[in-house]
């Protein structure tokens, strides 16, 4: 893992000579030092060659050969090392490294220096505040098991490749705001606390609401979403949602993160066009952004700078029949299991669309597709290298008695939705829709395996706290 600054970033920021800062002083407050001036981002530093700066942050790596103390650097923008020579520090100074401890936070003034063999900058040490020194840290060099760092959560999020999925999960996040400003598209919230399921699942999480009898916490805003494009034509929302299913596979969260969009006038194979950009307009943010990153992930980015236009498409009869060619024992009236989608996408370099499923294993809401009334206008998009689906979507049915007649055909009671159906007395028009698992397709960038590492703190069935 590199532990300073890629020449890459200097160009960033470079502030004038007034604002570099020359040194601090402390003073306790609550058994901690507190300081009175600026410090300089690790991210930055290299555009400082030469120049004394400070720095604040937490040391969590260091060595030393008796004469020379290396501190790796932690600030929250980025990582870089500070170098301590025994005889050019002050004796408190060179006391004060030879008793630091994992995560002890400390201020640092020092001289910007570039490694004479790499593009990598240095701090050489002048002086070193300890603002508070720490007890042994839990998580230590050797080998710990997935229940122990979940434990430790509070703790293991500051580990480099948990630090590295956070950052990338942020760029996922603001890539999508961006790409939907860019398409005109509003944010819209929708309600956590809802009065019945989207999808006509029990799995949902119960609690009663004073006197209005049951409430459950939402599985997804997309009803909610359908009403606001009549005000407002193309919407998302992106938020925490929650499933109760018993579920412990790799690809499960109860509580997750879900942005739904929705679009008026939109058809499906507008909405599958609209998903393909998204996803390649954040696969490129994150590509720019976050490549260091990346390497501390050990991320190869090569299958990534594939994820271009077009994907792959598949009916979903299509796939059923690829996938017993691979040995899958799928039906044809079947939804795609974890497995199905392992094995499917192992065979592709891109993201593949499986589309068009048998109406009996979707959705009441999906329309049908007037050339074969036995298939829904959805879509799953699967991601490669065996990762699986991180969006689905579909046309929604636009006609009231249509509408109706599914719900029926569903056992759905017809009161709770009676405003949903309202939509379609009043001025409806086709419109399409689509969501993804931000969990699923973090992981799927940084190549982690468990999408419990996607998120600060997960929560599984076995798992609410920390």
């Amino acid at each position: 893992m590199p532990s300073t600054i890629p020449l890459s970033k200097i160009s960033e920021f470079i502030p004038p000579p007034s604002r570099i800062p020359r040194g601090l002083t402390t003073e306790m407050k609550g058994g901690c030092k507190s300081f009175s001036r600026g410090s300089t981002p690790c991210e930055k530093v290299g555009g400082f060659i030469n120049q004394e700066v400070a720095i604040r942050g937490w040391v969590y790596n260091f060595r030393s050969s008796g004469s020379i103390c290396f501190l790796q650097i932690r600030d929250g923008s980025g990582f870089t090392q500070a170098i301590a020579a025994k005889n050019v520090v002050s004796e408190k100074v060179w006391q004060d490294c030879e008793k630091i401890t994992l995560e002890t936070s400390v201020e640092i003034i020092g001289t910007v220096s570039k490694h004479p063999k790499r593009e990598e900058y240095e701090l050489q040490v002048k002086d070193l505040s300890i603002i508070q020194l720490a007890e042994e840290f839990p998580i230590g060099k050797k080998e710990h098991g997935p229940d122990f760092l979940l434990d430790q959560r509070h703790l293991w999020l500051r580990v480099p490749s948990q630090w590295a999925i956070q950052r990338v999960r942020n760029t996922v996040i603001n890539a999508t705001y961006d790409y939907f400003r860019q398409q005109g598209f509003i944010k819209i919230d929708s309600p956590i606390l809802t009065p019945t399921s989207c999808e006509a699942t029990t799995e949902l999480f119960e609690m009663k609401y004073f006197d209005l009898g049951k409430a459950y916490l939402s599985q997804s805003g997309q009803l909610y979403l359908e009403a606001a494009i009549f005000a407002h034509g193309k919407v998302f929302d992106f938020g925490p949602v929650f499933r109760a299913e018993k579920s412990k596979t790799r690809r499960h969260l109860t509580e997750f993160w879900m942005m739904d969009a929705e679009m008026a006038f939109y058809h499906h194979e507008d909405n599958m066009r609209l998903q393909e950009e998204l996803v390649t307009y954040i696969v490129a943010q994150v590509l720019e952004r976050n490549l260091n990153e990346l390497k501390i992930l050990e991320r190869d980015i090569e299958p990534l700078k594939k994820i271009v236009s077009p994907f792959y498409r598949l009916t979903h009869a299509s796939a059923v029949k690829k996938l017993r060619e691979l040995g899958s024992d799928i039906k044809e009236d079947d939804d795609l299991g974890g497995d199905d989608e392992t094995l499917l996408t192992q065979q592709y370099d891109k993201p593949i669309f499986i589309e068009k499923y048998p109406a009996k294993v979707k959705a009441f809401y999906m329309k049908r597709d007037p050339k074969n009334p036995e298939v829904v206008l959805n879509n799953d998009l699967l991601a490669p290298e065996g990762f699986g689906e991180i969006i689905g979507g579909s046309e929604r049915e636009d006609d009231y008695q249509t509408l109706l007649a599914r719900m029926k055909e569903f056992n759905l009671p017809v009161e709770p939705f009676q405003w949903y159906l309202d939509l379609r007395r009043y001025g409806s028009v086709p419109h399409s829709g689509f969501g993804f698992g931000l969990e699923r397709i973090v992981g799927w960038l940084c190549g982690i395996h468990h999408v419990r590492e996607t998120i600060p703190f997960p929560r599984t069935i076995s798992r609410l706290t920390p």
